[in-house]
């Protein structure tokens, strides 16, 4: 039986349940339908790397208290952060992945690389 091919329109004989010519024709279809989904996403991540970057530069040593001005003059973007750990004191300390930060006073952070223990 020939079928068409959803992608590039070329006849081709395969199974009832094939829709493609070629791996190639597959590929091409499925990336095309999700690039716009794929590059929300993939921009997402650029910051948040971006963000993890940031941090671990500005924190050799495993933990750091630097001004907020000295995040935003690298690039660092407050909104982005893979989660939050909450204290039993109250404390919210945002992570971009391993890399954390704690507001303090003063416009002032607190920078520390994320335990085992903290979950």
């Amino acid at each position: 039986m020939k079928k068409q091919c959803v992608e590039c329109g070329e006849q081709f004989i395969g199974r009832a349940d094939k829709k493609f010519c070629s791996a190639h024709c597959r590929s091409s279809y499925n990336n095309r339908l999700n690039r716009d989904g794929n590059n929300f996403i993939r921009n997402i991540n650029n910051i948040l790397r971006r963000n993890r970057r940031i941090l671990a530069n500005l924190n050799p040593h495993g933990k750091a208290k630097i001004h907020r001005d000295k995040l935003l003059e690298n690039g660092f973007k407050f909104s982005y952060f893979t989660n939050e750990y909450v204290t039993k004191s109250g404390n919210v300390y945002r992570f971009c992945y391993d890399q954390g930060y704690l507001e303090i006073d003063n416009d002032y952070y607190t920078i520390v690389v994320r335990q085992e223990y903290v979950e």
